[in-house]
């Protein structure tokens, strides 16, 4: 049974270790994505001589920034099987990491307002079914009934006309993934280093020796680059151009309110996507913008627009009150399917591109992540996932398959 732990557990700020002069693998990125890979990198590999560079605060970037939502009805075979690992791995994260997250099995409901949504929903729910992931097409009297707060008269601008549904979908308590993953780190001897830019990623030849940061030279044979919307900039420090490009992405929070709303509710027609959180505060994400930055902060308009498709869709919630917004950087290869992969410097992996997906994908990128970096050859889930893939031509194109928070 996990035990429920204080808002902001001390275990966190006990130990901050200097960095030591070298380790056997550093991962860049104190996210979920990195917490989690040097976590499955000692338990499972038994790999503890690892370092963990955070530049800011742990998990203060998107893993801090995110609206929480979990799922795996993805479209093509490749994106299935690591979102649906994940979600397996989710189900049984809470006991494994001994610690409570709030993962709420709520299910979500991705909504189809056109004839061309509603062949497509049909597609992706075959799809779903042919690789063993929980989905269903309803009705709109039948996503009434899941999500009722919902209006599904004719008399909108985008009138709903079904949805796809997962029932084991949800949501977690984002801090408190970080939180666990990052105590069970210090329990196997892993170091989390806070305050600690990498600067460059050193070379000898054509093979990794280790980072430069802002609190020293660090030396290791195995770099793993889990930095989100900074990763590009990072490897390119050793030679290494992703196909990656960063983006805001803005979220909303409102005040509290009594538990109205049951579900998930996604609607990529309309840009919006929202839920209730366990204390009460509705939680909505839109698109991303669409200029190039690295700013934590989005475009006015963004805001709006979400704001008044979700008041359509959503009448109960006219009246409520914006408590604050904020924004994240996100990064988008060209196919909107993620990078997990070795690279062409030896001894130099990346993790990245993965759009708004990086939450919901935490154990499992984790898992593939660190069985790369230990093995140095990819696990059978993030192979298709390669960097070469953008040479190779075999892409996995999920742009027109997923919803907005993909």
């Amino acid at each position: 049974m996990a035990e429920t732990l204080p808002e902001h557990p001390d275990f966190l700020w006990a130990a901050d270790p200097e960095p030591k002069k070298s380790y056997d693998a550093i991962v860049v990125g104190g996210g979920g994505h990195g917490l989690a890979t040097a976590y499955y990198l000692a338990k499972n590999h038994g790999m503890t001589n690892i370092a963990i560079l955070e530049k800011g605060w742990l998990a203060g970037g998107n893993m801090a920034r995110n609206t929480t939502i979990i799922r795996s009805n993805y479209l093509w075979d490749e994106s299935a099987a690591m979102y649906e690992h994940a979600l397996k791995l989710w189900e049984g994260l809470t006991e494994e990491l001994e610690y409570e997250m709030f993962f709420s099995q709520r299910g979500v409901l991705n909504l189809a307002h056109t004839l061309g949504d509603v062949r497509e929903s049909v597609r992706r729910v075959e799809a779903n079914r042919l690789n063993g992931v929980d989905s269903e097409f309803l009705s709109p009297e039948e996503v009434k009934e899941v999500c009722p707060i919902l209006n599904i008269s004719d008399n909108v601008r985008y009138p709903i006309m079904g949805g796809t549904y997962q029932p084991r979908a949800g949501i977690a308590k984002h801090d408190w993934v970080a939180w666990a993953y990052a105590r069970k780190c210090q329990e196997l001897g892993v170091d989390i280093i806070q305050n600690c830019e990498v600067t460059k990623v050193l070379k000898d030849g054509e093979k990794t020796i280790g980072v430069d940061t802002t609190r020293g030279r660090i030396l290791a044979p195995r770099v793993g680059l889990a930095a989100a919307g900074h990763s590009s900039v990072v490897a390119k420090t050793a030679g290494v151009d992703l196909p990656i490009q960063s983006h805001p992405l803005q979220a909303l929070v409102s005040e509290l309110f009594e538990q109205v709303h049951p579900t998930v509710v996604m609607s990529n027609h309309v840009h919006m996507y929202v839920s209730q959180a366990h204390k009460g505060e509705l939680v909505m994400g839109a698109g991303i913008d669409q200029y190039n930055g690295y700013g934590q902060r989005g475009s006015f308009h963004v805001v709006a627009e979400q704001m008044a498709a979700a008041v359509e869709l959503m009448p109960i919630f006219a009246r409520a009150h914006l408590l604050r917004t904020w924004g994240g950087i996100v990064d988008v290869t060209f196919d909107a399917s993620p990078i997990v992969s070795k690279t062409e410097v030896e001894g130099l992996y990346v993790n990245c591109g993965w759009g708004t997906g990086g939450f919901k994908s935490t154990p499992a990128c984790g898992w593939t992540f660190a069985h790369t970096i230990a093995n140095d050859e990819p696990h059978e889930i993030n192979a298709p996932f390669s960097l070469d893939r953008f040479t190779t031509g075999k892409l996995i194109d999920e742009h027109g398959a997923a919803a907005v928070a993909h």
